[in-house]
């Protein structure tokens, strides 16, 4: 039998509470054997795994605010315990949906009207499921055919205090590999761009920008906002379809349409970060539809990440000295953007040079770089262990946090379409002074 959606601000509160209690608890006992030499490095990966395990399908079970935070914390592997990165990276799938029952009432609820006057059909079956929201087919009444994205009841309320007993629960557990200050600044920040992204008028808004902005890529798309159909927690746009990234299937997309729409994918990435300073800081694969003319469908401008110029010069800046093997100048520009604790010496010039050796390999030369066969992921994985060595010195660096994630939603996205291209001259032309 299904369990019953939590949708209530108590209800989650005491569901959150109870897995709070559960993983100190598990933390306690495991730290106690530990201190009496009872428990092996593999009997304590095993107590992380069952932590990770009750951590993830309670977020999931929950969605909203926790989740997105899971979903964001699976990308920052270097502070986690391998078993809670590998556990999180489950919420990256498709959320399961919610009944089509607490939909109608909240789409009821927030346009004041019944379905049956707003649409000339809803179809009940979610197009898409997600961590905040789901999103539902529909035609207005004058035969537009649009998607309905639908919050689910009770996130936006308790954001703070789903935010307030997650972060317990990992400190608690002893997951918080971090200082307290930095802890604080990566939750602020991330409650923030929480509170923009429950906001569907403000994500209206962000849609209107970015479809001012790209309008100089005649290539990318992205669905116009229905404003008589739309409030805080109902976004409608007009239906823009295209394949998924596991359909761009060869008996339709030859490798030159492949390449060419992993080229634009990098020019969209780049102008945002660079020029337009303002970037799409969700980029996981079902924000992103492609057709066989070259079009780029972009959706979901829920989290979207307005940069200082200063953050992407320095961005810049780090680049450039990685590049020429500068190694004393990025150390400075690593403090700049705060992902370097200035107060302690500077890192190994060889650990940076690890790092930018493996980082720079699709970028090395004229020729061709296959994403497709890329296992630079695995590379970095077998790497980051090489991080608790600075691990005192080393912070999440909060105002690039979300250019990090763009970037490594983009190489996830190129290696899924199987991309052949040589992004250097790109690369170049961006990092020239502007």
């Amino acid at each position: 039998m299904a369990k019953k959606p939590v949708t209530s601000r108590r209800g989650r509160f005491f569901k959150l509470a109870g897995m709070t209690a559960s993983v100190a608890g598990q933390f306690a006992g495991s730290r106690a054997r530990q201190f009496l030499g009872r428990e092996s490095d593999e009997e304590r990966s095993l107590q992380y795994a069952r932590m990770a395990d009750e951590i993830v399908d309670t977020l999931g079970e929950l969605k909203g605010a926790v989740m997105k935070v899971g979903q964001v914390a699976s990308q920052t592997q270097d502070f986690l315990p391998r078993e809670f990165s590998e556990a999180l990276q489950r919420l990256q799938k498709e959320a399961p949906p919610m009944p089509f029952d607490i939909i109608r009432q909240q789409i009821e609820a927030e346009l004041g009207a019944p379905v049956a006057e707003l649409f000339g059909d809803l179809q009940a079956e979610p197009y898409a499921a997600a961590s905040i929201g789901q999103v539902h087919k529909a035609r207005l009444k004058d035969g537009t055919e649009v998607i309905v994205k639908v919050q689910y009841p009770g996130v936006d309320e308790s954001c703070d205090s789903d935010l307030k007993q997650l972060r317990m629960a990992l400190r608690l557990g002893g997951l918080l590999r971090m200082p307290k200050e930095s802890a604080d600044r990566l939750f602020e920040e991330i409650r923030i761009r929480l509170k923009e992204e429950l906001d569907y008028e403000n994500e209206a808004a962000n849609i209107r920008r970015f479809r001012a902005y790209h309008e100089r890529h005649p290539w990318v798309l992205i669905p116009r906002v229905i404003d008589s159909h739309s409030t805080r927690h109902i976004l409608t746009m007009e239906l823009a379809e295209g394949d998924h990234v596991s359909q761009v299937a060869p008996d339709r997309y030859d490798q030159k349409t492949i390449n060419l729409l992993g080229e634009r994918l990098f020019i969209t990435m780049a102008d945002e970060l660079f020029d337009f300073q303002c970037i799409h800081g969700d980029p996981h694969a079902g924000n992103f539809a492609f057709r066989p003319d070259g079009t780029l469908i972009l959706y979901d401008f829920g989290c979207v990440k307005s940069l200082k110029p200063a953050v992407v010069a320095h961005y810049r800046q780090a680049l450039i000295a990685a590049l020429e093997e500068d190694y004393e100048a990025l150390d400075q520009h690593l403090v700049n953007l705060g992902a370097r604790v200035a107060e302690k010496p500077a890192i190994s010039p060889d650990y940076y040079a690890m790092w930018r050796n493996l980082l720079i390999e699709p970028f090395a030369g004229d020729e061709p770089y296959d994403f497709g066969r890329s296992d630079l992921h695995r590379q970095i994985a077998a790497h980051t262990h090489t991080v608790f060595r600075y691990l005192d010195r080393l912070q999440p660096a909060v105002d690039s946090m979300f250019i990090d994630r763009m970037v490594a939603g983009h190489y996830w996205i190129l290696r899924q379409l199987g991309v052949q291209a040589a992004f250097r001259k790109h690369l170049d032309s961006y990092l020239k002074d502007h």
